[in-house]
């Protein structure tokens, strides 16, 4: 185990063989480390956290710190951290509630850019990207693949879609679907079609991008229609593609509502 003679480890906490320790980190009772995983200086990470293999964690960044809420009276609740993610200089990711999940859960291969802040019962998925600066209200769910530039706002108890890219200074207030760009004010957030590039890149079939066009031009660009006759109309066409299947029942089972604005701001 290579860990600098000024940090501080409690004697309770648990990490692996091939952990780093960079200068002057602290990592506190009831943490949890896995193999190969490397702390930079001055991080703190602290209460009942379990980090994976392969991360490696910037400096000054706090971990497991305790959430950003008036209701929370020191409850035993976690951070749980996957594999192989990117956590870079000043990140903060809060644990959980008992009002909400207990938990707040990071999956594997996350690159979470300086200073970005994932707050209580968050959960994010896998190969999700965060820009500088992004900010994740409490409750927040972000699906695989997703992308948010650089400092992105986004509410509490929202969703990002998998494969969807919300860019650089918006401020998201509603469920941002599946394989869609989208940007703009928290009033004025507007979708500007699907994320081609994105799904091309990661090996979607072309068959399956015309499919994903098709919907978009039934649910976003013919508004006369309602959303449910939208939606309907969707399945209706393309019931055998499972993207389109999935985008369907993510904006069904919204809670806040969808992005579905077209367009440039007014």
């Amino acid at each position: 185990m290579n860990i600098h003679q000024t940090a501080v480890i409690d004697s309770e906490a648990e990490l692996d063989s091939t952990v780093i320790v960079g200068p002057y980190a602290v990592v506190e009772k009831g943490v949890k480390i896995g193999a190969d995983t490397e702390i930079g200086a001055h991080a703190v990470i602290q209460g009942i956290t379990e980090i994976g293999f392969g991360n490696k964690i910037g400096p000054f960044t706090i971990i497991g710190g305790p959430p950003q809420d008036l209701s929370y009276k020191n409850e035993p609740t976690t951070v749980l951290i996957g594999n192989n993610n990117l956590i870079r200089e000043y990140v903060s990711i809060h644990r959980g509630t008992v009002q909400g999940r207990g938990e707040t859960v990071i999956g594997d291969d996350n690159m979470l850019m300086g200073y970005s802040h994932v707050a209580h019962d968050c959960i994010l998925g896998n190969h999700i990207i965060i820009a500088n600066g992004g900010t994740l209200g409490g409750h927040v769910v972000i699906e695989d693949m997703a992308s948010l530039g650089g400092h992105v706002g986004v509410h509490q108890f929202s969703r990002i879609g998998t494969y969807s890219y919300v860019g650089g200074v918006s401020g998201v207030a509603k469920d941002v679907p599946p394989y869609m760009i989208v940007a703009g004010t928290r009033n004025q957030m507007r979708v500007s079609g699907i994320n081609h590039i994105g799904l091309k890149r990661n090996g979607v079939s072309a068959e399956d991008i015309k499919k994903l066009r098709g919907a978009f031009k039934i649910i976003f660009l013919n508004q006369d229609l309602l959303l449910k006759e939208a939606l309907d109309r969707t399945m209706e066409e393309y019931s055998d593609c499972a993207l389109v299947l999935h985008l369907v029942e993510f904006i069904r089972s919204s809670q806040r509502g969808i992005v579905r604005r077209v367009g440039e701001d007014e």
